[in-house]
């Protein structure tokens, strides 16, 4: 038996004990490669040197580098299975799989210990924080706010963040959206609200049928009493729930608590998928990539239910595995572990196999990591999924302009784009334009329930200030608002720093140059100030055009309008032949000969 590792002397596989066990593998270094259990710790590694390897794409790498052997004999294959899954968590080893703490996991959380609890998607690194309930995870930012967004319509619980609850002397507009019961001025009795509380809890632990039932009822009484739209509002959130909910193969989970396990490989990487059924009903999945693995598929999935499942003091009635694993793993887990292979469980495993292929080819989406790092980043009580930013626009004090912007999901969204022309604050007064500007939007976004994730604007502390105070008169407070403007005073260089402004704080937030968060908020704001510049050179070019139209005889206002219309520009009115203009309704033979002086050199000279 020859080794492919220039360090490895193979002839020491006749001295290795035939025990159950565990073998480390070390290069030459000293540094641990890969950890492994046998029930025969001679008969298992001498596989791994044999002719031909053992089929595995990456073992031959891992051999390559082996130097070193170590092995320790234990009395039973449980004990094997408990060292080889600390050895694993402990040294971290190139070709095992490992459940990596710093995963990005999204839940909807619910801090229940509040007076007066809220629920709104969560995300955080490795074991969940302690002190709130959380469910999940959600495979994607993207599904957990779906879900939030039915719980938002169904149980209509407070947004606001907790300083806007404690300065709140009047309800908001959700409230008369009938999508909060307004807690911040004791529109509802604590008892009541604890009880909705409840209710969210139950349907996320997939008891939902009560709530149905009485979503039925309710719209059964308003069609009685003649309320139709009401009634067709509790039909459409109904039907929302059987999309949402009832698609998620309940037949086939039966009404047990289940984890569903797939794998899905590709050469030396391979994606683990995990469906979570509560009830019957799938609540959420998670999903793992692991990079170099050597393991084989059994090997993988005992290494990641020992790791998932070792420490979990919340286990499902039942695990449904792609393979057969050891009894000794099931006693050791003491949950139940089903390799399907036929009927519906086995249809369930299929699904879990689709969504470790997808997880497997998916890139991951850097926008909407972003935005949530945002959301962190910036403390926003929203996932700021709409942004809207304005910008005010004049020069020399003449015609002064406002203009907004828009990004959804982090991209432009120029369909949403708004111009406005500044009616009654003075072109100099840059606080009065702002305010004139934003009560015409919120207001007008109230009515039509339009409302943006993210509002910024483009100035300090005192254009925040004004922000905030038009929304708080519109009664407005589901918008975080934030100001980005540039530093004063500094000399390193001639460089200048953002400072990002947040309400409630004295000092700014400086962010690093090569922060993504910071050149998103760059690029909405410099498109706003392009959007807006545009728009008073248009203005302006107008005046100008106007202007010049005025001062021929005979063109008066109707004559001017009809010419601008046609030809769309004062140098292409000067460019069009006098047949072009006799086309234009109105227009004499005078006027022909007006406009042809007015194309002459003595003319376009002054």
């Amino acid at each position: 038996m020859k080794s492919n590792s220039p360090y490895f002397d193979t002839e020491q596989l006749k001295r290795f004990p035939p025990s159950p066990g565990v073998y480390i593998m070390k290069n030459e270094a000293g540094k641990i490669l890969y950890v492994g259990k046998a029930k025969n710790l001679k008969n298992r590694v001498k596989q791994y040197f044999a002719a031909g390897g053992d089929g595995r794409e990456m073992v031959p790498y891992l051999t390559a580098q082996v130097a070193e052997i170590d092995t320790i004999v234990v009395s039973s294959e449980k004990e094997a299975l408990i060292l080889e899954n600390n050895l694993i968590k402990k040294h971290r080893p190139k070709y095992n799989a490992l459940l990596k703490d710093d995963k990005t996991y999204f839940s909807l959380m619910i801090n229940h210990k509040h007076r007066w609890p809220m629920i709104r998607v969560a995300r955080f690194k490795g074991k969940a924080p302690p002190g709130n309930l959380y469910f999940g995870p959600y495979t994607h930012g993207y599904a957990a706010r779906q879900t939030l967004e039915l719980l938002r319509t169904l149980f209509p619980l407070r947004q606001c963040s907790d300083r806007e609850l404690m300065c709140r002397t009047r309800p908001c507009i959700l409230y008369d959206m009938k999508r909060c019961v307004a807690p911040c001025v004791e529109k509802c009795t604590k008892e009541d609200y604890d009880a909705r509380v409840k209710e969210v809890i139950n349907f996320l632990r997939g008891r939902d049928k009560g709530i149905r039932k009485k979503l039925k009822t309710e719209m059964e009484k308003a069609a009685e009493a003649l309320e139709f739209e009401k009634a067709d509002r509790i039909f459409q959130t109904l039907q929302y729930i059987e999309q949402t909910l009832e698609k998620q193969q309940v037949e086939k989970a039966g009404t047990a608590d289940l984890d569903v396990i797939g794998i899905y490989r590709e050469g030396n990487n391979a994606a683990l998928a995990q469906l979570l059924f509560r009830e019957g009903k799938l609540i959420g999945s998670n999903d793992h990539l692991f990079t170099h693995n050597a393991q084989e598929d059994g090997e993988l999935l005992s290494s990641f239910l020992l790791q998932q499942y070792g420490e979990q003091e919340e286990l499902p009635d039942e695990i449904v595995l792609p393979l057969e694993v050891s009894k000794t793993l099931e006693a050791l887990l003491k949950v139940k572990l089903n390799p399907a292979k036929r009927g519906n469980k086995r249809a369930l495993l299929e699904m879990a196999y689709a969504n470790a292929e997808a997880k497997f080819k998916r890139e991951a989406n850097m926008q909407e990591q972003m935005l949530l790092a945002m959301e962190e980043t910036l403390h926003l009580t929203n996932y700021p999924e709409r942004i809207e930013c304005f910008d005010n626009s004049n020069i020399s004090g003449t015609e002064p302009v406002s203009a907004m912007v828009v990004f959804s999901a982090g991209e432009k969204d120029s369909k949403s784009y708004r111009k406005y022309k500044i009616k009654h604050a003075a072109p100099s007064d840059d606080y009065g334009m702002l305010k004139e500007v934003l009560m015409r939007r919120y207001k007008r976004a109230k009515e039509e329930d339009n409302l943006p994730d993210l509002l910024v604007i483009d100035g300090g502390k005192g254009h925040l200030n004004i922000a905030l105070d038009v929304l708080s008169s519109l009664d407005v407070s589901t918008i975080d608002v934030i100001g980005v403007a540039k530093e004063e005073g500094r000399h390193d260089r001639g460089m200048t720093a953002e400072q990002i402004y947040l309400p409630g704080e004295k000092i700014p937030l400086i962010l690093k140059s090569n922060s993504p968060i910071l050149f998103l908020l760059q690029q909405i704001r410099d498109e706003a100030h392009r959007f807006a510049i545009t728009f008073q050179r248009l203005r302006r070019g107008k005046k100008s055009l106007a202007s010049a139209l005025d001062t021929l005889p005979g063109i008066g206002p109707v004559k001017k309008q009809r010419l601008l219309r046609h030809f769309g520009s004062w140098k292409r009115i000067l460019e069009a032949s006098p047949e072009e203009w006799s086309l234009v309704q109105g227009i004499t033979k005078k006027d022909i000969e007006t406009l042809l002086a007015a194309r002459s050199p003595s003319t376009n000279d002054k």
